[in-house]
């Protein structure tokens, strides 16, 4: 069900050598880039037409217009169970906490008498957010997406959902639901890459956006590869990781249970124990044997996904090679479930998020940990972080110096210009001095 590898008995390589020998699902996005360059230029010539088309083409559904209209999103929002709706509530309180405490104020640094640069942070001017249809429905990903754009105080934000054959040509109602609940009431039934490109160009229905954030298939990363530059992107957003780093401590039914919440997303999400324990790696795999035909979406996710090539249980000779195994790996979603898990925690250097201890599941961070699920895949979590407020503000530095402080670095600027071969920029001080450069 699941493979093996065993880094046992020789000193770990470094780098590159070491990820060489970790498990990755392949993902193509530069093949895909090709496939979807036609269909992006097809919206930015054609529009809402083609967005119209690519529906009909894509997900079998006939629209007359791709914008959701307002009655659909209350109508969405007065169909929810009332377990549903508290859960949503409770999960979008619980984001707000979190990324509220994210914001950033104006810092003004004195350099010099008379001279200061502040640092203010100014949001994005529009955002589109996508949330995914397909095998799931995740009205999560919008929540995760609207919280920290609404706390980055983003003016304007819209949200792309695949349209649904079953729904009428919307969006899933839970996610239209979603959005009513967060105020989102700019919503569009485009799925892929073609709503990246609606955001990227902007058609008659759509203005266009600054940025587009949230999760998606390949065809939506290779957008986002394809449109950066023009637009800001959160992440190219790979198949969904797991990896648990676990000493004979750890409750095999829960390590078998948290590997298998992550492999019921995708065929190709990935599945990986990082353990010292041989007990603990058989009592892993005899629990996959038990919980997997209990559960639901076996042969088509769950059973592919940890059998490929992307899943595995990594043996490792103590926790010190364990640790330099999830540094090299850099998941996604990294579980420490060992003794003294806390300091553990402490010691990893890439993760795009960490779950400490047997009672913080990775499911507790998709849903209601306060926490934001859109995080780095594939590898990224070493050089790039989850979405935060951060994400939709932009830093802006702004210098004010006196005519005494720029007077007293003067010279400097000048000979460091000179050094660059550039005596325009130090034209550009003297002039402020009758061409004569007080010395110091």
């Amino acid at each position: 069900m699941i493979s093996r590898i065993d880094l046992r008995g020789e000193a770990l390589p470094e780098g590159p050598a070491l990820r060489a020998l970790l498990p990755r699902a392949d993902f193509d996005v530069t093949a895909a880039l090709e496939k979807v360059r036609p269909i992006c230029e097809d919206v930015h010539h054609r529009g809402d037409a083609a967005l119209i088309e690519y529906a009909q083409r894509f997900d079998q559904v006939t629209l007359e217009q791709v914008r959701v209209p307002a009655e659909a999103l209350a109508e969405a929002l007065a169909g929810l169970t009332g377990e549903v709706r508290a859960a949503l509530e409770e999960s979008i309180r619980r984001a707000r906490t979190v990324h509220r405490a994210q914001r950033r104020t104006p810092h003004t640094t004195q350099v010099v008498p008379g001279g200061t640069v502040t640092e203010k942070w100014v949001p994005v001017d529009r955002v589109g957010l996508y949330a995914p249809g397909g095998r799931s429905v995740y009205p999560s990903s919008v929540i995760m997406n609207a919280v920290p754009a609404q706390e980055a105080g983003v003016p304007s934000i819209a949200l792309a959902s695949p349209p649904q054959a079953e729904f009428g040509g919307l969006p899933h109602p839970t996610i239209l639901a979603a959005c009513a609940l967060l105020g989102i009431d700019e919503v569009y039934a485009v799925g892929g890459a073609t709503a990246v490109a609606m955001f990227a160009y902007g058609t008659e229905s759509c203005p266009p956006a600054r940025m587009v954030t949230g999760p998606g298939n390949i065809w939506v990363a290779a957008a986002k590869r394809y449109f950066t530059g023009l637009i800001g992107i959160d992440t190219e957003a790979g198949p969904t990781e797991i990896a648990v780093l676990a000493d004979d401590t750890a409750d095999p039914v829960h390590v078998a249970a948290d590997l298998i919440s992550q492999a019921e997303h995708d065929p190709l999400a990935a599945a990986v124990l990082v353990t010292d324990s041989d007990a603990l790696a058989d009592a892993v795999e005899k629990e996959l044997a038990v919980q997997v035909p209990a559960t639901r979406h076996v042969e088509d996710r769950i059973a592919p996904a940890l059998a490929g090539r992307q899943s595995a249980l990594v043996l490792v000779d103590g926790l010190e090679d364990g640790l330099k195994v999830v540094d090299a790996y850099g998941a996604e979603h990294l579980e420490i479930q060992t003794a003294d898990a806390t300091a553990v925690a402490d010691r990893v250097r890439n993760a795009g998020a960490i779950f400490v201890g047997p009672w913080a599941p990775v499911s507790l961070g998709d849903y209601c940990a306060g926490s934001n699920h859109v995080l780095p895949t594939g590898g990224c979590a070493c050089h790039s972080s989850g979405l935060s407020v951060q994400s939709f503000l932009r830093g802006i530095h702004i210098v004010d110096y006196s005519r005494d402080a720029l007077a007293d670095v003067a010279h400097h600027v000048v000979t460091l210009a000179e050094a660059e071969d550039l005596p325009a920029h130090g034209a550009a001080v003297k002039a402020r001095f009758d061409w004569k450069v007080p010395q110091q």
